[in-house]
């Protein structure tokens, strides 16, 4: 694939066809950008992910705690 895309630049600079060229490089710039918006993206989500999994397990030991600490103290 890299070598397809090298060919493509190597034609278009010897024919002098700077605009296609120009076209070619923003393209270029523009899919590397995309892709480390997306790998941001995921990271995000994995972050978020990891938190929530986190806040769950806090919960389900609070939720242990109670039903122990309500079994273990009679109300009055």
């Amino acid at each position: 694939m890299i070598k397809f895309f090298r060919n493509i630049r190597k034609k278009s600079l010897t024919k002098n066809k700077i605009s296609k060229y120009l076209i070619y490089a923003i393209g270029e710039i523009v899919l590397v950008v995309i892709g480390i918006l997306i790998a941001l993206q995921i990271s995000t989500w994995n972050i978020e992910y990891k938190r929530d999994t986190q806040e769950y397990k806090i919960l389900i030991e609070m939720h242990k705690n109670l039903k122990t600490d309500s079994i273990e103290w009679p109300v009055i």
